[in-house]
């Protein structure tokens, strides 16, 4: 993208051109605020490139016009649900108000395309509030995000990997080192820096040290994410918050090395293991079920759906592309896929045969309670339909049947990114044990703490893309009011 002379000056310095650096810029040029980005690879993509690409936003304009009902404060009740109350209350407060403002500022001045996905609900959210661009990829994100970045000649020095952060004795930023490819070095004056660059997925001895139930697990996620942001902010004096957090996913398919959509699941698909039995709710959510994956024989699952499933899973990219490469064997009965997963074919007659009852037995409780739904309101019947439902031992409803013909996916849990980092206030300031803020330090998304709590549990989907986006869009307002005040 661009280059640079050495100990040049910038008012801002963002390390890190995913989602995060590259809306936390956007919005500084929109404030008529110049920034340079600096970015380890020859072209960003980061974390965001590997992701769906899919971000949570409640009160968009795309979201208003489909006549979605809702607000900041159902997301943020969402969340803190999905956390166990256990999510940092600033933080969930401001993301959930900040980040449609920023999707729509993204729509209005850089011309991202949103669309709402309204065909299924994830685990955790309450309503339709998932968002993605008209690829529904995260390599389709930050093309745009790029191209953006590009029109509004957002300064990016690519191949610029930062070495240090120079600060004074109180922590205050007064340049950045880097190196580059050819073995140059360089140094960047600046005023503020956004940390908006990693988290420590890539990094086995602090998995092995935070993520314990993580520490085999495959790595997913960008060979970047080295803890280094981390690291930067120990030497400053910043204090480290909710470290155990991270975002896993249980349907990472072997061998491709590939995502496959957790909506498969939310639909009406199952896992089972090589016994042909499931082992748990497959709808809780798509993070705490890598645990649940590592946990069977040999930490491997397979997905299995029918031919209706199939058909709403080629409607994304990521899992036709799968589908290309191998990931999905075909069976006309139980019989033959227990062949393909190796299971006992008594074991996995008897998962279908409940799976089956008990959306037979659900279907059957609907139809009774039909006449006594129309006397109520949508909600109201919707609510009461779900309390009422017959549940399995996980406390998971079927609402349809799988019919054969039957398809299958062999999948483990992998790690993707982690949800803990640097501690920071709303204003996304990096904090000190003390609670005072480093003076001229920032950090957002994988560098800093996120909305999920301390577990793998807390992870609600699209948390990592929310505090990117969220937290990129705020640390440049903040930024941009702290130079403003300083030339007053």
């Amino acid at each position: 993208m661009s280059n640079l002379s050495e100990d040049i000056h910038t008012p801002v310095a963002i390390v890190g051109a995913g989602a995060c650096g590259l809306t936390a810029a956007l919005a500084l040029h929109r404030q008529g605020i110049d920034c340079v980005v600096l970015e380890r690879d020859a072209v960003p993509a980061g974390s965001t490139a590997l992701s769906s690409g899919f971000v949570p936003a409640p009160s968009t304009r795309i979201q208003k016009n489909a006549k979605v009902q809702d607000s900041p404060e159902l997301f943020a009740q969402d969340i803190q649900n999905k956390a166990h109350g256990q999510a940092a209350p600033a933080l969930v407060k401001a993301y959930s108000e900040a980040i449609g403002p920023a999707m729509d500022a993204l729509e209005q001045h850089h011309h991202i395309p949103w669309q709402l996905l309204d065909q299924f609900l994830y685990p955790g959210h309450s309503v339709h509030r998932m968002h993605a661009v008209p690829e529904k990829t995260g390599e389709g994100l930050m093309t745009r995000l790029r191209a953006a970045a590009d029109a509004a000649g957002v300064v990016v020095l690519t191949q610029a990997q930062v070495t240090a952060l120079n600060a004074d004795a109180s922590g205050l930023v007064s340049s950045l080192s880097y190196t580059q490819p050819n073995g140059s070095s360089g140094h960047l004056r600046c005023d503020a820096v956004i940390l908006a660059c990693n988290g420590f997925g890539g990094n086995s001895g602090m998995v092995k040290q935070h993520l314990p139930a993580m520490k085999d697990a495959q790595y997913a996620g960008h060979v970047g994410n080295d803890g280094s942001a981390v690291a930067w902010g120990l030497q400053l004096g910043a204090e480290l918050a909710d470290m155990g957090a991270y975002q896993g996913h249980g349907s990472w398919a072997i061998p491709q090395g590939s995502l496959i959509s957790w909506a498969l699941m939310m639909e009406g698909g199952i896992q089972i293991n090589r016994f042909g039995a499931r082992f748990h709710d497959e709808t809780q959510g798509y993070s705490e079920a890598a645990v649940q994956v590592l946990n069977q024989p040999n930490g491997v699952a397979w997905n299995v759906f029918d031919n209706q499933l199939l058909q709403f899973a080629q409607d994304f990219p990521d899992f036709v592309a799968a589908q290309a490469a191998g990931a999905v064997k075909s069976a006309a009965n139980a019989e033959s896929l227990s062949a393909i997963v190796g299971c006992p074919v008594m074991g996995l007659e008897k998962t279908m045969a409940e799976v089956n009852r008990l959306a037979d037995a659900n279907k059957l409780s609907d139809a009774n309670k039909l006449s006594d739904a129309n006397k109520l309101s949508d909600a109201q019947a919707s609510s009461g339909s779900l309390e009422n439902s017959v549940k399995d031992a996980w406390g998971r409803t079927f609402k349809r049947r799988l019919e054969a013909p039957f398809h299958t996916i062999k999948v483990t849990g992998a790690l993707f990114h982690t949800q803990g980092g640097l501690n920071i206030n709303a204003q996304c300031q990096v904090l000190k044990p003390n609670g005072h803020t480093l003076p001229n330090l920032y950090a957002a998304g994988g560098a800093a703490r996120g909305v999920s709590g301390a577990e793998v549990w807390g992870y609600l989907s699209g948390n990592g893309l929310l505090s990117a986006i969220a937290g990129g869009h705020i640390a440049a307002q903040a930024v941009a009011h702290n130079l403003l005040e300083k030339t007053r």
